[in-house]
């Protein structure tokens, strides 16, 4: 299978959702409402501050994540897909979305949860550090990221191994790897920003 070598582009996404509004069966798939209970889980605070999601697709994670968080803002390329999460949240005034194509486009604002569902393989080796590039600054100490990836065979621009490995990678620096977790079809792995430390007097 050949692997494209760019990010893949908006309009595939919202060519997908023009043909069916859930190509990924999120709403249905038992498989996927498993991987939601672990994900869930994997989550080591009650409720965080801020959070954003990037590609929340339909919203279907976005609704179980929102009781988590004091503040979500939820962000995906397509259209139709950022019109679906927002009618499925409607009675959840916390949760906000935009349409935006990351990393070329970044929300205001800092967070202490960053999730990343089913979403890294999709970004180039060059978008992938340009996204951790944006982690950097918009993470807060000990604010943490969580990464899901698919571990079946794509045409992607990355896999879900090197792609969870690139974020470990490039944040080795100010990342810890605090949680990881893998199953036959999916790989879930937590990073927690370091505290900042006080200078030694």
């Amino acid at each position: 299978m050949t692997r494209h070598a760019d990010t893949v582009p908006p309009d595939y996404f919202t060519n997908l959702y023009a043909t069916n509004p859930d190509p990924w069966s999120f709403e249905t798939s038992a498989y996927e409402t498993a991987k939601y209970d672990a994900t869930l889980a994997a989550l080591s605070r009650p409720t965080y501050d801020a959070a954003v999601e990037i590609g929340c697709s339909i919203g279907v994670l976005t609704r179980r994540l929102a009781p988590r968080c004091r503040d979500l803002l939820s962000l995906d390329v397509a259209a139709p897909a950022i019109a679906a999460a927002a009618a499925r949240c409607a009675d959840q005034p916390h949760v906000r979305f935009a349409q935006m194509v990351v990393p070329g486009q970044w929300p205001e604002g800092r967070f202490d949860l960053v999730m990343l569902s089913e979403v890294l393989y999709f970004f180039s080796d060059d978008d992938m550090a340009a996204l951790m590039a944006h982690l950097r600054i918009a993470l807060v100490p000990e604010g943490e990221v969580v990464l899901v990836n698919f571990l079946g065979e794509t045409h992607y621009p990355n896999t879900g191994d090197g792609a969870a490995e690139a974020v470990i990678a490039l944040g080795h620096d100010w990342l810890d790897l605090v949680r990881q977790e893998r199953t036959e079809r999916y790989r879930l792995d937590v990073l927690r920003r370091r505290p900042v430390t006080a200078p030694v007097a």
